[in-house]
């Protein structure tokens, strides 16, 4: 059935690898009846039971797989692969049951559950309990001592986790706590940097008109200077002319002053 799907190179890679383990489970199973000793046979068992898990990875993989590519294929290439993935889920539990089989042949006491995960049956009820009167008193008192010790080992992690839970919640809501009021700090003084800001801006505009307006008043008096200089050089190099009228406060170039001379009176 394998070579009539289609198959992504991953995808064709893993069922390649889950048929290749179904084949050693098998091979593994025949080997098993021709051992004779119990250790052996336990010890068959134990690597068997992994040659299953490996397979439940697998076909969990494989499912990952189909489901990534179902949108990429055509609705009969997911049936098939799903058909596949069944019948390769039917499979593994056909081993398990085997090696319940071998496992109740043996007369193992079962201690932990072989949990094969979605897809692969559990131990039922009437099996633990098949497995609990084959125990003695002792034997079940120091498994139900077993079985408290790791209930209190598990709560003890769980209340451990849960405190650091709470400390690292109260580490957080305090950091929280201090960069909202580094935030409120840092939102105050933009607040003020800005109000200086603009203080400062019309601070110099202010200087700025002031500059203009006395720039203004030194030319119209460095005019007027250069007025009354125009003025006074025009009088004094022509203080004749009658156009330029005298300038209050200045006074007008004195004229020449002429000699007289005594002579003596004429007689006619």
């Amino acid at each position: 059935m394998a070579t009539d799907l289609q198959m992504s190179p991953q995808l064709e890679q893993i069922h390649g690898e889950i048929r290749d383990n179904f084949r050693a489970l098998s091979n593994g199973f025949q080997k098993l009846d021709k051992i004779k000793d119990s250790n052996r046979q336990t010890k068959q068992l134990e690597e068997l039971t992994g040659r299953m898990r490996e397979c439940k990875r697998l076909i969990k993989e494989m499912d990952r797989e189909i489901k990534d590519e179902e949108v990429r294929n055509p609705p009969e290439v997911n049936k098939q692969l799903n058909d596949e993935k069944q019948s390769m889920i039917k499979e593994l539990n056909s081993y398990v049951a085997l090696r319940k089989t071998y496992m109740n042949s043996l007369g193992n006491k079962k201690v932990e559950l072989f949990d094969l995960g979605a897809g692969v049956s559990e131990p039922t009820a009437d099996e633990n309990v098949q497995v609990a009167s084959s125990m003695s008193n002792q034997e079940l008192i120091d498994a139900g001592k077993k079985t408290m010790d790791e209930t209190d080992q598990a709560i003890k992690r769980s209340q451990m986790v849960v405190e650091q839970t709470i400390e690292v919640g109260t580490q957080t809501a305090t950091t929280l706590k201090g960069q909202t009021d580094q935030m409120g700090r840092i939102v105050n003084e933009l607040d003020t940097i800005q109000f200086s800001i603009k203080k400062a801006s019309q601070l110099v505009k202010e200087i700025g008109r002031q500059v203009a307006t006395d720039k203004c008043i030194m030319l119209f008096l460095f005019l007027i200077v250069c007025g009354v200089i125009a003025i006074i050089v025009v009088k004094v190099v022509n203080p004749n002319n009658k156009d330029i009228r005298d300038i209050p406060g200045l006074a007008p170039p004195a004229p020449a002053r002429r000699l007289l001379s005594l002579q003596a009176p004429e007689h006619f």
